[in-house]
């Protein structure tokens, strides 16, 4: 089909998109480039806990709580800010979503008490959660969906990037300056990339304007979707892994297996720098692959979660090193592929309800991890083993959910449609 309806104007969306060929590839870096920036920010936690906890009088097992708190914020602003992003558009939502992130991680820079560090964390993502979903809506307002596997896979590459970043950043800073140099700087930087892009972003011809009598049943229609709701559950297995890694890896590195925060840093940058090449290869390859998204997701969540269980039997700084890139590969590569799955599963108009609210669920998994995490390693007698195979659980979790997964519903529909016709004409 090559039209859709916005309002009431027919628009010609291939005629369209070959004339706006090259802003579209514009709008792609430019979310990126926030992307990057939310994920940076949320990443710069795991390099610089420890010295947080030190300069605060957090003791280790507890550090999780400030983890927690910023997960907490960013799921509510996941589902809030997608619903939001259908209402006033993506452009708003990714603008606001920087400039509030970066405000809040500035002042964490000059945080003093634990309490109020917690507030803030919470702040911090509570902003930086509504960049996702209006990412999404514009990528998806300006690509096909059959181009969608090789874009979210560029797009959800950021997610690696902020990590790389963070751990090659960060440590640098706390050498030369201190922690709260780390979230000064990174702070600024958000919040000049949130007014940059209100000025430079705009939808693309493939949306929908909603009304408010659609809004009003979006999260009912979601919520009775069986397979938006198993993609949901993968992601949630799936995050637990990947952002339980990045939350502990530095601190369980250097207290369970006695690291340098240095060489901690660059074996989670080694595990984060295959995320960035590997999603958009995986999300092209699928893409060529009629589409397929479920089953590249189930190998990738399978594989991710047994390199868990081997990363937890290492003890050497090569060690981590030689298995850090297979892990990366693992911990990254099933999100394009699950991202790229929700436009197929629900309506344009409420995608960006949709690509929130999965989010959402995805982030709980975020949220709840760090503390799973430390009571487990706490109650183990600091078995660093212990503690990854608690991440691995995850993973296994994502692959059975997404075994169930019908990643072609529309087929299903005609199929019945056709059924009932002949039924009835019989």
């Amino acid at each position: 089909m090559n039209g859709t309806r916005d309002g009431n104007v027919d628009v010609d969306v291939d005629d369209t998109l070959r004339e706006r060929n090259g802003y579209r590839w514009f709008v792609l870096v430019i979310c990126w480039l926030g992307f990057t920036l939310t994920s940076a920010d949320r990443s710069a936690w795991g390099p610089s806990s420890l010295f947080v906890g030190e300069a605060l009088a957090v003791p280790l097992a507890s550090l999780g709580v400030f983890a927690t708190a910023y997960y907490a914020g960013y799921v509510i602003s996941n589902a809030a800010g997608g619903y939001l992003t259908d209402r006033v558009g993506g452009r708003a939502l990714l603008a606001i979503s920087l400039i509030g992130a970066g405000v809040f991680m500035f002042s964490f820079g000059s945080t003093r008490s634990a309490a109020v560090g917690i507030g803030v964390q919470a702040l911090v993502g509570l902003f930086a959660g509504a960049e996702y979903g209006a990412g999404v809506k514009l990528l998806s307002s300006w690509f096909k969906p059959a181009e969608l596997g090789k874009v979210m896979g560029i797009y959800t590459s950021a997610t690696s990037l902020g990590v790389l970043l963070a751990n090659t950043a960060v440590p640098q800073l706390i050498d030369y300056f201190d922690w709260t140099a780390a979230y000064h700087a990174f702070g600024t930087i958000s919040v000049v990339a949130g007014i940059i892009c209100f000025f430079v972003v705009r939808p693309g011809p493939v949306s929908a304007k909603v009304t408010a009598d659609t809004r009003g049943g979006a999260f009912r229609t979601l919520a009775r979707n069986r397979n938006l709701l198993l993609v949901a559950l993968s992601g949630f297995g799936g995050f637990w892994g990947t952002y339980g890694f990045v939350i502990w890896s530095n601190a369980l590195m250097i207290k369970g297996r006695g690291l340098d925060h240095e060489t901690a840093g660059m074996i989670v940058s080694i595990f984060a720098a295959l995320g960035i090449f590997g999603k958009p290869i995986i999300g092209w390859l699928s893409d060529r692959m009629n589409g397929a998204r479920r089953v590249p997701a189930m190998v990738m969540l399978t594989l991710f979660s047994v390199m868990l269980l081997v990363f937890g039997l290492l003890r050497t700084p090569a060690a981590f090193m030689l298995a850090a890139p297979l892990l990366g590969l693992a911990a990254y590569c099933y999100l394009p592929l699950i991202v790229a799955l929700v436009p197929r599963l629900v309506d344009s108009s409420l995608l960006g309800t949709a690509a929130g609210a999965t989010n959402a669920l995805w982030q709980l998994g975020s949220t709840l991890v760090p503390l799973a995490v430390g009571a487990a390693f706490a109650a183990s007698g600091n078995s660093f083993m212990v503690a990854l195979a608690t991440l691995a659980v995850g993973p296994l979790l994502g692959v059975v959910a997404m075994y169930f997964v019908n990643e072609h519903p529309e087929e299903v529909q005609v199929a019945v449609h056709r059924a009932d016709v002949a039924e009835r004409t019989a």
